[in-house]
């Protein structure tokens, strides 16, 4: 196992046992780490009392259909956008019995990116049930440096860390940029 499996799996256990301390479920909607968050959580034995649910969610028409992310949204900011990600974790909370959501949409490359939407973008949302909906952290992140693996390995570990309790302060944040390597 290498050093990031080994983080990855220490965080993951880590995340479990905290949201279990206080009694709280937790599920991710997942778009360009393809379900390796949902992985890293189902790989820890016991993890069915906390994991609630994952969804991948690669395409806008999967976006659309078990998310309920409106078509409005898709097509007027796109699949990798803040409002995407705000609406996908609000369909997580919606479509499961969670108590926290986060979701994750991005582009890991090596194609598809664009001057606005460079490769290595990933925008991340995450809601907490009863929360007011404005209040749902929300960030964009450009990932530097890497290629398509680093990429979604370092969305996989910011996502996660998203589902500590700690989180549940976090407000809509400013875009941020950081190595994926």
């Amino acid at each position: 196992m290498n050093a990031w499996q080994t983080e990855k799996e220490n965080l993951a256990a880590e995340i479990l046992s905290a949201n279990r301390a206080i009694g709280r479920r937790i599920a991710v909607a997942e778009s360009c780490t393809g379900g390796i968050v949902a992985s890293a959580l189902t790989d820890v034995a016991g993890c069915s009392d906390v994991f609630a649910a994952g969804f991948v969610t690669y395409c806008a028409d999967a976006k659309h259909r078990q998310l309920d992310v409106s078509n409005e949204i898709l097509e007027t900011f796109g699949e990798v956008s803040l409002a995407t990600a705000w609406a996908m974790a609000s369909g997580v909370l919606a479509n499961s019995d969670a108590d926290v959501a986060v979701a994750i949409t991005g582009i890991a490359g090596p194609g598809g990116g664009s001057e606005k939407k460079p490769v290595g973008l990933v925008v991340f949302a995450r809601a907490l049930r009863g929360q007011n909906p404005d209040d749902y952290f929300t960030q964009r992140v450009q990932f530097t440096g890497g290629d398509r693996a680093s990429i979604r390995q370092a969305a996989t570990m910011f996502a996660l860390n998203l589902l500590q309790p700690a989180g549940d302060e976090l407000r809509p944040s400013d875009d941020i940029s950081l190595p994926a390597a």
